[in-house]
């Protein structure tokens, strides 16, 4: 008997790998991850610099219009500014050997990764759909398949926030329906609840047909062994994010298998034979010593979730696909016959336990008292609603982030003007018509958050305008999300590469508001006298909304009057530049402490509310995918590489050490 590699999913977590009685290929899988660093500091931006990017831009446009075809831009989302003046380390000095194995874990909350097991070699040809990711001007290599992974999901959680908003909107519509039928017949009544009814459908299915149809799912046959880009300590927070990227065919059967249409691919096999097989405690014989798994089979419970059985299994499907060298049949809880299958990981696996999902990678503390290496109780100084703690196990002796004051709003220049309220919405409570509303009508039509999860942003845009001072609606209007400050639990960490850094106690689902970027609004003009300064971040929304300086552009289904006042070609090549910038070097919020990364888990989206003047526009920090516990947050500083220069003139380079599996190795 030789071992066959099998994914398996226990509560959330990923992966046992089980003794069969055929044998499959093998190829052998490494974890790397370079070990890479980010060093903040100032970028000297000069005028003929700015004059050298609108040429190429124009030559680019130029191009594509010969071409009859757009080319996709390098993406530069935000301009976190570095002083070249100051930078020591370059790329030279990197270590190119220096890589390490890691199978980092979280929390088990999610759908964990528990065994990469051995790989059969990937095809990647006709994986359409996945969309592009927060990427910084870096050359166009091919991207990594952990990067497609995370890129896949995000095309699958934008689908499932248009469909929960899609949802909202039927049952919104449905209780207005049932208010106005109130007075009317009961027969009335039966037939819009029923059609309701029947219109109903989850919103992460719907992601999941819509995934299908447009041919986006990353691995779309079913393969024996892993997925390249799905090792261990993966996280999956659906089940529907498994069928996204091809990792199990089906949100509810517990046991995927190839079945006979697979016999000309794998004639050597004995079919059915298991894929893949999630441990979702609905039964209740499963036994999980996740190195030793005893696996109930399926069929025969009580599908309303009370993990009842309430008839026998039958040796068919899944249960016969998962015929492994030890398996038996036995009388279970309630006294029907279920089939029970023991599932042993393979030798040389990285280690991977219930308990240790919680501790490997870190616990989140219950309380100060348990914090290690805390330096400071409340970086904040009582100013946000839930403190932020800094913890430092890097120095010695430790000492707490020192040199600026916490602020948790933006501080406005002597010499800027802020424009007036605008006019704002006529909604009263809260705003729910998208056609009436004046705010929702500057989106596009449609408002760009959903309610679920306390307000989570569909996909991001050109510029986002939110309700202010002016409108009839109340704090809780979902186009006000961005304005209810933090609301997740946060922690400021020293890193033994990187500095400072920011993590969150507790999990943020993609699209949800994370923090805005706070410091002294100033114009960049006035920068030049400043030096040393690490923390200066250029307000670049025009310039994202018209790809200037190779951002990528976005969403643009907004209405924007003051665009149209800046269409001439002098305008243009004035606008190059960002004009106003955010300092928050000597005064500033926790988002000063975010690093750079080459694949973030965030994403910048300039927000408008109490004013409409697109150079002033607030920056605000979005979560890109589901972050877990304890993960870093990091955004995308945004530089293209070899696009600083020194007071000399000459190119400058810095080394990046964000450890992305398609880090750049350089910040610029």
């Amino acid at each position: 008997m030789v071992v066959q590699p099998l994914h398996c999913v226990d509560n959330g977590e990923l992966g046992s790998v089980v003794e069969t009685e055929k044998k499959s290929p093998k190829g052998k899988v490494e974890q790397v991850v370079s070990s890479q660093r980010r060093t903040s500091a100032r970028i000297q931006a000069t005028k003929q610099r700015a004059e050298k990017e609108e040429l190429v831009r124009k030559r680019v446009e130029l191009l594509d219009e010969n071409e009859g075809g757009s080319k996709k831009r390098t993406s530069v989302y935000s301009r976190r500014r570095v002083n070249v003046e100051n930078v020591s380390e370059v790329v030279e000095e990197m270590n190119e050997s220096e890589v390490f194995v890691s199978s980092e874990v979280d929390k088990p909350e999610s759908e964990v990764v528990k065994s990469a097991g051995e790989v059969v070699k990937a095809n990647f040809g006709g994986q359409n759909g996945v969309v592009g990711g927060e990427g910084g001007g870096g050359g166009a290599t091919e991207k990594s398949v952990f990067a497609r992974v995370k890129e896949t999901l995000r095309l699958f959680n934008k689908h499932y926030l248009h469909f929960v908003q899609e949802e909202e909107k039927r049952c919104q519509k449905e209780e207005d329906n049932k208010k106005s039928s109130k007075s009317s017949k009961s027969k009335k009544r039966n037939a819009i609840e029923a059609d309701a009814k029947k219109k109903a459908k989850r919103p992460d299915l719907k992601a999941i047909s819509k995934m299908i149809e447009s041919n986006a799912v990353m691995y779309p046959e079913k393969r024996i062994g892993n997925l390249p880009g799905i090792n261990v300590g993966h996280r999956f927070y659906s089940r529907a994010e498994m069928v996204a990227v091809g990792f199990h065919s089906h949100w509810l059967n517990g046991i995927d298998y190839m079945g006979m249409s697979y016999s000309k691919e794998y004639g050597n096999y004995t079919l059915p034979l298991a894929v893949a097989i999630v441990l979702s405690g609905m039964y209740e014989d499963d036994l999980d010593n996740a190195d030793d798994v005893v696996y109930t089979g399926q069929g025969g419970h009580d599908l309303t979730g009370n993990k009842r059985q309430i008839r026998d299994q039958v040796m068919e499907r899944g249960n016969l696909a998962l015929k492994v060298v030890q398996y038996w049949a036995e009388k279970g809880i309630s006294g029907f016959t279920v089939f029970k299958y023991r599932l042993r990981r393979l030798e040389g696996q990285p280690t991977l336990t219930t308990n240790q999902v919680q501790f490997v990678y870190g616990r989140v503390p219950q309380s100060i008292s348990e914090i290690r290496g805390l330096v400071c109780e409340d970086i904040s100084g009582g100013e946000e609603y839930v403190p932020i703690p800094a913890t430092n196990l890097v120095d010695d002796p430790p000492v707490p982030p020192t040199g600026f004051t916490y602020s948790k709003a933006i501080q406005v220049a002597k010499n800027i003007k802020i424009p007036t309220n605008a006019s704002g919405c006529n909604c009263d409570g809260a705003c729910v018509d998208p056609q009436t509303c004046a705010c929702a009508k500057l989106n596009g039509c449609d408002f760009p958050y959903v309610h679920r999860d306390g307000g989570r942003l569909i996909e991001a845009k050109d510029i986002v305008f939110e309700c202010g001072p002016n409108c009839g609606c109340g704090p809780h209007c979902v186009n006000r999300t961005s304005q209810r400050g933090l609301k997740y639990r946060f922690e400021v960490f020293r890193t033994p590469k990187k500095g400072w850094a920011v993590r969150s106690w507790d999990f943020i689902p993609s699209g949800a508001p994370v923090c805005e970027y706070v410091g002294v609004l100033m114009k960049t003009e006035d920068l030049d006298s400043v030096s040393e300064n690490n923390y200066i971040f250029d307000i670049d929304c025009l310039q994202t909304m018209r790809g200037i300086g190779g951002r990528e552009r976005r969403l643009g289904d907004v209405s924007v009057p003051t665009i149209s006042n800046t269409d001439r070609p002098e305008d243009q090549k004035s606008e190059s530049v960002p004009e106003f910038c955010i300092d928050a070097g000597s005064s500033g919020n926790m988002a000063r402490f975010i690093n750079h990364s080459c694949e973030p888990n965030l994403f910048v989206q300039c927000v408008l509310s109490s004013h409409h003047d697109l150079k002033l526009a607030r920056v605000m920090l979005f979560a890109a995918d589901n972050i877990p516990p304890l993960q870093e947050l990091t955004y995308d500083y945004g530089y293209a590489l070899d696009s600083v220069t020194g007071p000399d003139g000459k190119i400058k380079q810095m080394a990046c050490y964000c450890g992305a599996a398609d880090c750049r190795k350089r910040l610029f």
